[in-house]
């Protein structure tokens, strides 16, 4: 390719004419092609689009027919064809190319979608530019913004050139604001109201929280979609002749506002005359009549009869044929307004699977997929089996994407292979999580846990957790397969230390290690029975805060002495007529435990257990997913015994259940309940404190404080003092510091006689006065009971803005329950027998997100009824640990 100077074009422009003029009388063979002036494009471009080859013999109207066709190309601003001799020479002067595209005042839709839209039109740096596109180019643009409800969007276009024949396109953009839809409008209908047809509409009229949903923004789609819904309610209903004759679509003068009109004619409604089945119904035709919805006498219903197709198609696939084509034909009488329905069945032939093939498994084994299929080889291919096959896989959690084919064997007619395509995603993960918890403090766990160990569908793991309240180690493992009949075994090892102060519990901590050994036995694919049984070691220390039921209270002091309320008289008489009463002049008892009130448990039992614990349960669940579910259903009932023998004797029942019911396209109700009993038997009269049920905070009440609902602990006591001698060295009568003896305590054997202030007198009891502030401070004095009832509904709700909701969860909920139990103690307060009138309620909006840091939960409520000791907590928050 050769630059061509002007000079050379001025001279060549003369040769050209000469050469045009001789070409108009005479005719000539091309011996050879030239071409002259190009820069960017290809000598090949033209000679592709060129209608000229050496040797051709060329009028004149040839060389005209060249031009145009050089012309239709686009990339040349002029053509000039002309005559050297035998030679064809075309002189080219190609059109500018675009250096670069600006865009200003884009702000709603980013730059590089409008770029890309312009780039489908043929407008990107790089390329010809064209001034003949720029209308298209507005147009394209706009529509963008049309697509968006911007109807009052401008486009401005300038062009600059640049030197090199080059431009530079600039695109100024006025994006305007949204059209809003003002009015939907339904003409023609009598059967039906306005409000309620235009409440199948996805599209609504501009309200007061269509800022947050976003439905009064105009989408053609959307319109499209809403005027189908319109016929298919009308189908429904019988109105087979029911139709939208037209719709208009249309701006207010500023285009700020849209009005959408549906002209519709409803027709009459149609009934069902009779019922008719054609072709080869392949299995008893008793059975495919009760799979139609359809009946004689009903209004036709399109919904019902496509149905009722549907239903036929999946029990001839369940029953091995595949290939199944059911249609239900609708045949119209407009004389009577009566519909003859004829479910036309074509079976095909039963197919049998000839193998099930996996792909795509490169770390998990076939024998772990094979397992989880229900579809047998050999066996009459069944739809049903096939597709609960892919569930299982997908419940595995060992695959990002599961895909099923039924694919012909060739050569045959009856067979076919089921081909499984997965997706591996990571199944094992190595973690270090740091959060906070509201009454948790700081959280540290780090772990490594692989739920396909070596693709065998295995789990072990292993885990360390701390934070204010709680210290674990723990190792699992389990054997989804134990058994081929999916008979599952596993075991655990832990260890945990436990200060129940930092929970809002009475005061008291744990140190308990044990082991595990677990097995569970499928009864069908959604329910499951399991027992297990371990051995536990637990340590008890009870704190300051330890209350009456934990131990004494006032504690017990070994080698104590006291003195009775008579010598406590004759004390306060000499010490107020001023006569002393040196030590040994006095007779002091010692002091036993019996004289410190009633024995707590630890004070029966001891401090350290060693116990045997079984357990079975039974669960049944048809969740879809096993975080954030919001379809489905579940059940969990297990009961848990400590085996005679051991140090401790005790049962546990608990039961737990949820329910999510659909309320509308996005709304859905979830109710949810846990009930629990426990109680000792054997030599233990009581259950232990510790395997007590507590209520309030996350997964339980909301709106109160962790922990805290039904029982308190009894208000501690503390022993009261007495001075038991004293020697008046200096002898004037007034007691000094260094003149008094040792201090002992005083014994009640006379309520009614003089005491200390403050003090409790039982008889036979050391005197002693309670501490009410237990109920303050970081530890609320929860005890908790041994019966729970606790519940609750939800109203689960999608945020706006958010286009994936899967790691979300938003809910409106009121929660109610309480904490019961059926041997308070004397002066337990807030303590009560199952009384439902005790019962706490509370109401409010809650927001869990999964997040990359781990678990966030929210919720912010109010109670509807409290007790005068339950308190109330209007925020709530946990981050960084499994709720």
């Amino acid at each position: 390719m050769k630059r061509v100077s002007k000079r050379f074009f001025c001279g060549l422009g003369l040769l050209m004419v000469t050469l045009t003029g001789q070409a108009q009388s005479d005719s000539f063979r091309v011996s050879d092609i030239r071409v002259e002036g190009l820069q960017r494009v290809s000598a090949g471009s033209v000679f592709s689009a060129l209608p000229i080859r050496v040797g051709d013999v060329l009028t004149q109207a040839d060389i005209q027919s060249a031009t145009r066709e050089l012309f239709k190309v686009g990339y040349f601003a002029d053509v000039s064809i002309g005559r050297d001799g035998d030679v064809l020479v075309l002189v080219i002067k190609e059109r500018p190319a675009i250096n670069a595209i600006e865009l200003k005042g884009n702000k709603v839709i980013k730059s590089e979608s409008l770029l890309d839209s312009l780039k489908q039109n043929d407008l990107a740096e790089g390329q010809i530019f064209q001034r003949a596109t720029l209308e298209g180019i507005t147009q394209a643009l706009q529509r963008e913004y049309i697509g968006q409800g911007r109807y009052g969007a401008s486009v401005k276009i300038d062009v600059e050139d640049l030197p090199r024949n080059q431009v530079k396109v600039k695109i100024d953009i006025t994006e305007g604001t949204v059209a809003r839809i003002k009015k939907i409008n339904v003409v023609g209908n009598q059967a039906f109201n306005d409000a309620e047809l235009t409440d199948l509409f996805e599209l609504k009229s501009s309200g007061w929280l269509s800022w947050i949903s976003g439905n009064d923004k105009y989408s053609r789609e959307k319109l499209k979609g809403d005027l189908e819904r319109l016929e298919s309610w009308y189908l429904d209903r019988g109105y087979l002749n029911f139709k939208v004759n037209s719709t208009q679509v249309s701006l207010s003068p500023d285009k700020s506002q849209i009005f959408i009109t549906a002209n519709v004619s409803e027709g009459e409604i149609y009934k069902v005359s009779e019922v008719e089945l054609a072709g080869d119904p392949a299995i008893d035709e008793e059975i495919v009549r009760r799979l139609i919805m359809v009946r004689p006498e009903q209004n036709f219903s399109q919904i019902l009869m496509t149905t009722s197709s549907e239903y036929i198609t999946q029990r001839l696939g369940n029953e091995g044929y595949t290939f199944a084509k059911v249609e239900g034909i609708p045949e119209r009488n407009d004389e009577d307004k009566t519909v003859k329905i004829t479910f036309f069945i074509d079976p095909g032939k039963r197919a049998y699977v000839n193998r099930i093939n996996f792909r795509g498994n490169t770390k998990t084994i076939d024998e772990v997929l094979r397992r989880e299929m229900r579809q047998m080889e050999g066996g009459s291919a069944s739809t049903a089996q096939i597709e609960h096959s892919k569930v299982r896989l997908e419940r595995l959690g060992f695959f990002k994407d599961v895909k099923v084919d039924t694919v012909e064997v060739p050569g045959t007619t009856d067979q076919v292979d089921v081909d499984f395509t997965v997706e591996e995603q990571p199944s094992g993960s190595m973690n270090l999580q740091i959060g906070y918890a509201q009454y948790s403090g700081m959280l540290f766990s780090a772990g490594i846990t692989q739920n396909n160990w070596f693709g065998t569908g295995k789990q072990v793991g292993f885990n360390l957790s701390h934070s204010r309240f709680q210290t674990g180690y723990n190792f699992t493992y389990n054997d989804p397969y134990f058994t081929v009949d999916g008979v599952s075994r596993g075991f655990n090892l832990y260890y945990q230390s436990s200060d129940y102060y930092y929970a809002n519990i009475s005061g008291y901590s744990t140190d308990v290690y044990g082991g595990k050994m677990t097995f569970g036995y499928p009864i069908s694919d959604i329910e499951r029975i399991g027992f297990d049984i371990g051995l536990r070691s637990l340590e008890v220390k009870p704190n300051q805060n330890a209350s009456q039921e934990i131990q004494r209270s006032p504690a017990f002091i070994d080698g104590a002495r006291y003195i009775d309320q008579d010598q406590f008289a004759y004390i306060n008489e000499s010490l107020n007529s001023g006569i002393d009463f040196p030590a040994g002049s006095i007779e002091l008892g010692t002091v036993t435990e019996d004289m410190f009130g009633e024995p707590g448990f630890l004070d029966v039992y001891g401090k350290t257990f060693n116990d045997v614990q079984a357990g079975i349960y039974w669960a049944k669940s048809t969740l879809n997913r096993g975080i954030l579910a919001n379809r489905g259903a579940s059940q969990r009932l297990s009961f848990e015994v400590s085996l005679p023998g051991g140090d401790l004797e005790y049962y546990k029942f608990d039961y737990t259940a949820q329910m999510f019911q659909p309320l509308t396209r996005s709304l859905t109700l979830r109710l949810h309940t846990r009930l629990g009993y426990a109680d000792a038997y054997g030599d233990m009269d009581e259950l232990p404190f510790f395997e007590n049920f507590y209520a309030g905070g996350f997964g339980s009440v909301r709106g109160f404080e962790r922990n805290t609902l039904g029982p308190r602990i009894s208000p501690l006591r503390s022993a009261s003092p007495v001075q038991a001698s004293w020697d008046d060295v200096n002898g004037d009568g007034i007691v000094q510091s260094n003149e008094r003896g040792t201090q002992v305590f005083l014994l009640c054997n006379d309520p009614s006689a003089p005491l200390p202030a403050g003090a409790i007198c039982d008889p036979g009891q050391i005197v002693a006065v309670e501490n009410q502030q237990v109920y303050t401070g970081r530890t609320r004095g929860a005890f908790g009971g041994n019966v729970l009832i606790q519940g609750g509904a939800e109203v689960l709700f999608p945020l706006p803005f958010i286009k994936d909701q899967r790691m979300l969860q938003t809910t409106f909920f009121v929660d109610a329950g309480n904490v019961f139990d059926t041997n308070c103690g004397a002066r337990q307060p807030n303590c009560y027998d199952v009384d439902l009138s005790k019962i706490v309620m509370s109401s409010g909006f809650g927001l869990t997100w999964i997040s990359g840091f781990g678990p966030m939960t929210f919720s912010i409520s109010r109670p509807i009824r409290k007790g005068d000791l339950d308190r109330d907590e209007f925020f709530q928050f946990s981050l960084g640990q499994t709720f």
